[in-house]
């Protein structure tokens, strides 16, 4: 194993080298790409002897299918997406492993101007006209067993409302939501930054709730590859977590850094949008288009001294419960050997050992959710049966 002093130059030479010194890395125009774009503008990269090519994607379906086929090595992905993809869901199945998480924190819950000018500011007031004015409302998520659809219908059930009977749920990709709100194609939906200050600004919707309002410290993207790609590439996958953890470091170590990022990751070739619109979310700055203003103390984060990053077994567990509660997967899995099976604390934890990064005491953790639910991943089968609304 790499000397954790060994760090000032490339991966280390023979067996440690990488296999590959051009690694395709996939992502979406979102926010919680930064990591990805800065270890690769920032020289992150080089470090560790590889030469990231960043590639721009229009889905997270694409993500899926092009690292299926190999055209990408490893991608941004959704975290709940992975386990889908490992389980068959949607008759596409592959086994996938999950590096690390990207991000914490950082999405939210958009509703329509429309929906506001009848009275609706949060989950209860949504219930109330629900209720009141019976038709189909349509909500959209990014992909069908992703982190969007989980935290779309968490907070649609914490609220009384059925994400899939009282409402019709839809797949957009992420920066094509304002666009589809615009033209009145949905009522609602879930995304990553800069999409929901990106409608607040163009007054088109408004911020219902923040996804760290649903769940503080959620994981969100994960760096995901196929297992074959990892068990060919082990070095490789190494340095790129390694890079992707010291970008992750840069990113949050001063407000400095995380504008130099807002500004990088806002160029054209990236998320493509106004630098301010993803700076502020970054910074924790909030509006949410009805007038209401406020500093979040937990806004996105990328590292946190490593506590974002680790790939826990819980995540992965609760990504699975919440699949069984809506149906997405028809019994309950061997949630535990699943996750043990796709989350490569391994290759993380060797690569945490050469970016000297600090490592969790558990590779599980619990968390109590909106709706004041307690998450004990000791008893996953339990709490996926235990909700009041499921499928």
């Amino acid at each position: 194993m790499i000397d954790p002093l060994v760090r000032a130059g490339a991966w280390a030479a023979g067996s440690d080298a990488p296999e590959k010194s051009e690694v395709r890395i996939g992502f979406l125009p979102l926010t919680d790409c930064a990591s990805i774009v800065m270890a690769a503008t920032e020289g992150f990269d080089r470090k560790y002897g590889i030469k990231l090519i960043p590639s721009k994607e229009v889905s997270f379906a694409s993500v899926r299918d092009k690292l299926v086929a190999g055209e990408l090595d490893v991608s941004q992905m959704l975290c709940g997406q992975i386990y889908g993809v490992q389980l068959g869901v949607g008759g596409l199945k592959h086994d996938m492993a999950n590096l690390m998480t990207l991000n914490q924190n950082g999405q939210a819950i958009t509703l329509s101007t429309q929906l506001a000018s009848k009275g609706v500011s949060d989950g209860p007031s949504l219930a109330a006209l629900m209720r009141r004015e019976p038709r189909e409302y349509v909500f959209a998520q990014t992909f069908p067993t992703g982190t969007h659809a989980m935290w779309l219908y968490y907070w649609l059930a914490a609220n009384g409302i059925h994400p899939l009977r009282d409402a019709r749920s839809i797949s957009v990709p992420g920066p094509q939501m304002v666009a589809n709100m615009r033209v009145g194609n949905m009522d609602g939906f879930c995304a990553g930054e800069p999409w929901n200050a990106r409608a607040v600004v163009d007054r088109i919707g408004f911020t219902a709730i923040t996804t760290q309002g649903i769940w503080k410290g959620h994981p969100e993207k994960s760096l995901a590859a196929t297992s074959s790609f990892v068990e060919r590439h082990p070095n490789t996958a190494r340095a790129v977590v390694a890079a992707l953890l010291e970008a992750s470091r840069f990113i949050d170590a001063s407000i400095s850094n995380r504008r130099k990022t807002a500004s990088t990751v806002a160029a054209k070739a990236y998320v493509n949008t106004d630098e301010d619109v993803i700076l502020d979310r970054m910074l924790g700055r909030y509006s949410n288009g009805l007038g209401k203003t406020w500093d979040d103390p937990n806004p996105m984060r990328f590292f946190d001294n490593g506590a974002v990053n680790f790939p826990y077994l819980s995540d992965a567990m609760w990504f699975m419960t919440q699949q069984k509660r809506w149906g997405i997967l028809k019994q309950h899995p061997d949630y535990l050997g699943i996750a043990r099976q796709v989350n490569r604390i391994d290759i993380y934890k060797q690569a945490a050992l050469a970016a000297g990064v600090a490592l969790p005491k558990s590779d599980v953790r619990g968390a109590t959710l909106v709706d004041g639910v307690v998450w004990d991943p000791s008893k996953p089968a339990a709490y996926a049966d235990g909700f009041k609304l499921h499928a």
